[in-house]
């Protein structure tokens, strides 16, 4: 399926079930919301991104706490919590998706490149999840996780009834 089909099935599903989405996006720098917005008429289930790039930003913008980056990093699935549930809380948003990660090149031991941490956050609270892309590159570990972000949405979303 391709990036454009994700994203239009995604908006049809939430449009169908009157849901909003909002985004809190690191590694992948505002693709999902891109991926949405670039289908006409997604306003009216898009409700915002939020591009966190920096601590300061995931601070500043979605609450992340310094106490949570510095205990974790910014490559973790407790700030990927914090991520989502800011977004969740900082938008009209039904469910909010977050990705932080290391797309590449580089990486260590302990945070290798292609490792990206997600959240899911609804009313019915906050799902995290790790996933080890690898080293295949830093476009595709943004694209990957751009997509699988799409299909955290997709999934949440067939589990939430209508507004």
């Amino acid at each position: 399926m391709t990036d454009h089909t994700q994203a239009a099935n995604l908006l049809d599903l939430c449009r169908a079930k009157g849901l909003r989405i909002a985004t809190a996006e690191s590694c992948t720098g505002g693709m999902v919301g891109a991926w949405l917005t670039d289908i006409a008429g997604s306003s009216d289930v898009f409700d915002r991104g939020f591009i966190t790039y920096s601590n300061a930003a995931k601070r500043d913008m979605l609450g992340v706490t310094q106490a949570t980056l510095e205990a974790h990093g910014a490559v973790s699935e407790q700030v990927a919590r914090e991520m989502a549930t800011g977004a969740l809380e900082r938008s009209q948003a039904d469910l909010a998706a977050s990705i932080t990660g290391i797309a590449g090149p580089g990486g260590s031991e302990h945070k290798p490149e292609g490792r990206v941490c997600f959240g899911l956050a609804t009313s019915d609270g906050c799902l995290t999840q790790t996933v080890e892309f690898g080293a295949i590159g830093r476009a595709s570990v943004r694209r990957a996780a751009a997509t699988h972000a799409l299909s955290l949405l997709h999934d949440a979303a067939l589990k939430l009834g209508a507004r």
